[in-house]
């Protein structure tokens, strides 16, 4: 027991130490192991309540339906020698949250392969009251991330690719494409290395469809132009560029827009008033990548505006006190939306 709870210590310590190099925490840190105590009553009960019965020496529960259209096998409690499976200690955790937090909804974000597995435990759950009916039980399954080969992404030398050596591979891209920058000095470099290249990687993953399986191309993931986490952290690092160039104009005149005056200005307009509702359908449908693909389209939006006009330079005031609110407004839902992604944005690039 000392020895297992010492490589328990060892495995949470590090994987701590890479998520927290991808910007992410967790309230909460609770092992298949946390919900043992729970299993021998659980048991105990659905045996008492006549739920289980054996089958070939292991202790089951039945949870297929009349209108199944596919087979859903028994859901298995014990096997024959009394041990306990994953499905044991999926039950136990429902039963867990539910003493503990009575949730409105739990959410399983876990490889699409899962999926029959978590079918027969949320059936079961709710067979056996574990889950009362307004507890909703969702389970998100997620692809694979494949090589250019379209096999699940390794190293060269054919191992499983490591998060901290993927984390490591995708900076160091970066940082080779910032090298000849001669206005840096190296610790900048770094810190821009570190941020820019967090958002190629997980930009390249949420912008997929969830439950997809992808190909992670380090090349294109970490490039400055097409739909990519650099593209549009290079868009709002050259918004922030122009208005660092107008700030004596935005300190003394109060910025108001006016009725556009290109189809390309109308169109980012449009684009911008759409934010929210591309938000609360994301947050509904749980598709982090539709947030992406609209953060990609405004970029592109931008960059067309920011081609075919000259912000800086242009005489009309009105105009240009208009342009510049707009591209104010623009930062500022392309900042918001990173956020939202996990993703920073540096001061330059």
């Amino acid at each position: 027991m000392a020895l297992w709870k010492h490589i328990l210590a060892v495995s949470v310590a590090d994987l701590k130490k890479n998520y927290s190099k991808l910007n992410v925490e967790f309230d909460l840190w609770k092992g298949e192991s946390d919900s043992q105590k729970y299993i021998g009553d659980m048991v105990k009960s659905l045996k008492e309540q006549g739920y289980t019965y054996e089958s070939e020496g292991a202790l089951v529960i039945d949870v297929a339906k009349e209108d199944d259209s596919y087979t859903v096998p028994p859901f298995i409690l014990l096997k024959s020698d009394g041990a306990t499976l994953y499905s044991t200690t999926d039950l136990a955790t429902i039963l867990e949250r539910v003493k503990e937090y009575d949730p409105d909804q739990i959410i399983y974000v876990v490889d699409k392969r899962q999926g029959l597995h978590f079918e027969q435990v949320f059936r079961c759950a709710y067979k056996t009251k574990i889950a009362p009916e307004k507890l909703k039980l969702d389970f998100i399954g997620f692809g694979t991330m494949n090589g250019k080969d379209g096999k699940p992404f390794k190293t060269r030398e054919g191992g499983v690719m490591r998060l901290q050596d993927l984390i490591k591979m995708i900076k160091d891209n970066v940082r080779e494409k910032l090298k000849d920058s001669d206005s840096m000095d190296e610790a900048e470099r770094e810190e821009i290395a570190r941020i820019v290249g967090l958002a190629a990687l997980k930009y390249g993953d949420l912008s997929n469809q969830i439950t997809k399986d992808y190909v992670f191309d380090l090349d294109k993931f970490a490039s400055f132009e097409g739909n990519t986490g650099p593209y549009i952290q290079y868009t709002v690092v050259r918004i922030k560029s122009i208005l660092n160039k107008c700030q004596d104009l935005i300190n003394k005149e109060e910025l108001k827009l006016i009725n556009p005056c290109s189809g390309v200005e109308r169109d980012l307009m449009l684009k911008l008033a759409s934010f929210n509702e591309v938000v609360e359908k994301s947050f509904m449908d749980r598709t982090p990548n539709k947030i992406c693909e609209y953060l990609y389209d405004t970029a592109n939006l931008l960059n067309r505006f920011y081609h075919d006009n000259r912000i800086i330079s242009e005489e009309n005031l009105e105009k240009k006190v208009s342009w510049i609110k707009l591209i104010s407004i623009t930062k500022a839902v392309l900042e918001t939306g990173l956020d939202l992604l996990g993703l920073e944005v540096p001061e330059r690039m």
